[in-house]
């Protein structure tokens, strides 16, 4: 690894950010204490809430974390598709006995706030999804001594990371699991992401910064691969859904392994951005039909997930996913980190036993 990782934690394992609950922080302790670098997700969050996550957080590790902030968002969307589209959401929310969301309930995720106590009170890391962050706040960022990390999709996207002054560009292929971290987002180029170990290998021949790889990585042997292709570390997400200190809801960890749930999609039905979720009714009956309009409709869909994992309905939840999903392991996120860390030692052998043949 880069010694500028290796000073942070001894294992190239980094826990994904994952909004909505499950990167809650008794996982993201579990992780930090194994080796690993655990994360807190800060979106959907008040600055208050990501800042009660921290303070727990920190009384239950000394290892350094990281904080993941969504960057605001363009004001891109056509009103009239997302009121289409709320029209054909009318029935979800008769279903479900809620009402939709206010599609205009904020577009910038509180972020300059989450910045101020980020600024106020430092954290070891700071990572940011959905674009680069201004130079300004990445340099105010390091004079607090925080490292940025910065996700990118591309090879064009990661060299805008690097001239923002970025410490780390994550490299997150098309198999990831949630929220592609594209910089702009353009229907044009729904469903065209680039596989991890082409990206990482783009990545690095395009960038002096170190790489994190992100999408799909269920096994150690995966992480040697996007070691070997030049990455530094890898990024899991999935792999961590169903860790027992997951905040994942039960339904959500027991359908990654569930043959009811064959395939993951890009899909924009939950949130109006494309995000990889396990395939079910709702993502089949609203995917085709959800307009190009996030948070819109991130915001006017939340009651009806919310309503639909208090009726304990899989269907109606956004199962968020990667390609690897089938290959989970139901294990403490510490243990997991052991796993992962042995079946590394174990390819990383092998890979030189097969070349000193």
């Amino acid at each position: 690894m880069s010694s500028v990782l290796t000073d942070l934690f001894p294992h190239p394992i980094v826990q994904a950010p994952m909004a909505g609950g499950v990167s809650v922080p008794q996982l993201a302790a579990a992780v930090s204490d194994a080796g690993g670098l655990g994360f807190l997700a800060a979106g959907y969050k008040t600055a208050d809430g990501m800042y009660q996550e921290i303070k727990q957080l920190r009384g239950l590790t000394s290892r350094p974390f990281g904080v993941n902030l969504f960057l605001p968002q363009p004001e891109t969307a056509d009103p009239a598709a997302v009121d289409v589209y709320a029209h054909q959401l009318a029935g979800e929310a008769s279903w479900y006995e809620t009402e939709l969301g206010d599609p205009e309930s904020g577009r910038d995720d509180g972020y300059d706030a989450k910045l101020a106590v980020l600024l106020d009170n430092p954290v070891p890391v700071v990572s940011f999804h959905f674009g680069v962050p201004a130079r300004e706040v990445i340099d105010s960022l390091h004079r607090v001594g925080t490292l940025t990390f910065v996700t990118a999709t591309t090879a064009e996207e990661a060299r805008a990371v690097e001239r923002a002054g970025a410490d780390v560009v994550i490299a997150q292929g098309v198999e990831a699991g949630g929220h592609q971290g594209t910089h702009r987002d353009r229907p044009e180029t729904d469903g065209s992401g680039i596989g991890l170990l082409s990206l990482v290998t783009q990545v690095r021949e395009s960038v002096g910064i170190p790489v994190v790889a992100a999408g799909g990585i269920m096994r150690g042997g995966q992480i040697a691969a996007v070691c070997a292709a030049g990455a530094s570390a890898a990024q899991l997400g999935t792999a961590f859904v169903a860790a027992h200190e997951s905040g994942a809801h039960a339904l959500h960890k027991q359908a990654l392994t569930n043959p009811l749930y064959a395939r993951t999609e890009l899909t924009r039905a939950f949130t109006g951005r494309p995000a990889r979720a396990l395939v079910n009714r709702f993502l089949r009956e609203h995917g085709p039909y959800a307009p190009a309009a996030y948070p819109e409709v991130h915001h006017l869909t939340a009651p009806l997930r919310k309503a639909a994992a208090k009726a304990g309905d899989a269907q109606g939840l956004a199962l968020w996913a990667g390609q690897g999903h089938r290959m989970a392991r139901e294990l403490p996120a510490g243990q997991l980190v052991e796993v992962l860390v042995a079946e590394l030692a174990a390819a990383r052998t092998a890979l030189s036993a097969g070349g000193a043949r």
